[in-house]
């Protein structure tokens, strides 16, 4: 199918049905596909390095895979602009979730879950299910600030 559809392309060269502006383009559109192709290959190689060796050997075939293998830096920035993203959503959502859960704190409950009361003060206050709730929404925040900030990425 292949072969195919490159013998139409020649034909069609050989014929000058292209001009030689637009024969260059769709050489280097080819070329680019091919080379976009060829991106995974290199990749692949860097896969290998996860089979549990020490330190030294891990460290000198890095070094190896790196010579041999050219990665280019807007794949790498594409990376560590979607992982700087997935960082920073995660932060957000634990501040948001820290917010909320104090707001439901501090706010007075509605009647139907203020009469859901685990443990009383005194006779007109003390831990509803609504604290309860509000007390699990914070500490998911806090959970996911901390790991979020803490993550070494």
């Amino acid at each position: 199918m292949l072969e195919l559809k490159a013998d139409e392309l020649v034909v069609l060269l050989q014929k000058g049905v292209v001009t030689k502006e637009r024969a260059k383009a769709i050489q280097d559109k080819i070329s680019r596909a091919l080379d976009e192709e060829s991106l995974p290959e290199a990749l692949d190689a860097f896969k290998d390095l996860d089979t549990g060796q020490d330190r030294l050997d891990l460290l000198n075939n890095f070094e190896y895979l790196l010579s041999h293998h050219q990665l280019d830096s807007k794949a790498s920035k594409k990376y560590l602009v979607h992982e700087r993203v997935k960082k920073s959503l995660v932060t957000i959502i634990g501040i948001i979730m820290i917010t909320l859960g104090m707001g439901m704190i501090i706010m007075p409950a509605p009647p139907y879950f203020e009469m859901f009361t685990i443990f009383y003060f005194n006779p007109n206050d003390g831990v509803t299910i609504m604290d309860l709730i509000s007390l699990l929404i914070v500490f998911t925040g806090v959970y996911l600030l901390v790991s979020s900030l803490l993550k070494k990425t």
